[in-house]
């Protein structure tokens, strides 16, 4: 393997894995918030007790999400200095106020969250986890400005052989960037939606003492999944719309189209293979579409059932269908990410700089030594948090401890 290739599948993984954690934690955030609303206008008991229980899982998941977003950056550094040389001075205003948001703002209120359990007024303290589900919206936006840029190039000029930041309003509008922004969050409903469901038909499969929580939870959770499903498809249409004319050649097959294209970049920038890999995607659309059909045909009847109390309560065979859905919304996650990535390529700054220069002066085995090094610490990762996730999701509110208040020692008494 070339080590140019070495180096896009070392980036693809690491971005990958951590899509992941980034799509769980907006939707969860945004749940927590909405459940703890209620719980506090309404003085609900039991929706308290949802906020901690779903609260716990976020946590867990931010704190692993940003573990590995650190890496991700630095992997950024290291192995594409030609990007950041390049363009570094327009998208990295985008990842500038991502840093900003994501580790100023949003880590310092969701610390004010985690221990001000008991300790906040109740409506200050609702107010900290709305402030962190907007800041994690904030950030995803500027994640997405700056890879928006990469798609789709706007606002900036070449001012002695690298990029210029001349327009942050053209670049902030990119419909690149908007679009994508959107499609993302409504992935993320979809995602937090089925694990919530499927976390919670769990629960009740296995006749848990705490079914009110999960009958809630469970409501909670397929009644989202419809109209996210819907809302996320609804975008992607749009989406179909702001696609690169090779991408979108390769996703319909025409070879015809795909020639003429080769062509006319050949002519403009040189020899060399200038189409994206059709296979890949027409793979990632494919298995993006198809995850999200099956989404939409097990949401609809399962809101239909989630208004029958017997089915919620008992309903099993629905229950083991919903817990085994939990990993489809990632699935088509990755598929979509796929389609997006592997359709711009062999650019990386569309039509202006080419993955192959965009990549840092290293040698074959330093790549793969890099790749073997960040492929292990991201395996970890991942598998950590599947173990805590499935572990703290399985052993359910009793085992909570978020909002635990730690037992004071009594004081010394002095005798003398």
């Amino acid at each position: 393997m070339e080590t140019v290739d070495l180096a896009r599948l070392q980036f693809a993984l690491t971005a990958g894995a951590h899509f992941l954690f980034v799509a769980l934690t907006l939707g969860l955030a945004t749940l927590v918030a909405l459940i703890q609303t209620w719980a506090t206008v309404t003085g609900s008991p039991v929706h308290l007790r949802m906020t901690r229980f779903w609260g716990q899982l976020y946590v867990i998941n931010y704190a692993m999400g940003i573990v590995t977003g650190l890496v991700m950056e630095f992997q950024l550094a290291l192995s594409w200095s030609g990007l950041t040389e390049y363009a570094g001075s327009v998208f990295g205003s985008a990842l500038a106020l991502e840093t900003l948001v994501a580790f100023f703002i949003e880590s310092t209120f969701l610390g004010l969250w985690i221990f001000g359990w008991g300790r906040l007024n109740r409506w200050v303290h609702l107010a900290v986890i709305w402030v962190v589900t907007l800041t994690a919206y904030a950030s995803a936006f500027w994640v997405l400005v700056a890879n928006g840029f990469l798609q789709n190039p706007v606002g900036h000029e070449l001012v002695d052989g690298t990029l210029r930041l001349t327009d942050l309003g053209a670049m902030v509008a990119n419909p690149a960037a908007r679009v994508a922004f959107y499609h993302v969050l409504g992935g993320a409903m979809t995602t937090a939606a089925f694990v919530m469901a499927g976390v919670s038909a769990y629960h009740l499969r296995r006749r848990t003492a705490e079914h009110e929580l999960f009958r809630k939870s469970l409501r909670v959770g397929v009644g989202l999944a419809l109209p996210a499903t819907l809302f996320t498809a609804a975008i992607g249409g749009i989406g179909f719309e702001t696609l690169q004319p090779a991408k979108a050649a390769a996703w319909a097959g025409d070879t015809e189209r795909l020639a003429r294209m080769q062509a006319e970049m050949v002519a403009a920038h040189g020899p060399g293979d200038y189409l994206p890999p059709v296979g890949w995607v027409q793979g990632g659309a494919i298995t993006m579409l198809a995850a999200f059909a099956i989404m939409f045909f097990i949401a609809g009847p399962s809101l239909l059932l989630m208004l029958i109390r017997p089915a919620v309560r008992g309903f099993r065979l629905w229950h083991w269908l919903l817990t085994a859905m939990i990993p489809l919304p990632f699935v088509a996650m990755l598929g979509g990410w796929i389609f997006r990535e592997m359709g711009r390529q062999p650019w990386t700054v569309y039509r202006l700089l080419t993955t192959a220069d965009a990549m840092s002066p290293v040698t074959g085995a330093q790549m793969g030594f890099s790749f073997a090094a960040f492929v292990t610490v991201f395996a970890v990762l991942v598998s950590v948090n599947y173990w805590l996730l499935a572990r703290a999701a399985r052993r359910g509110p009793e085992a909570v401890t978020l909002g635990d208040r730690p037992v004071e020692a009594p004081s010394p008494v002095l005798t003398f």
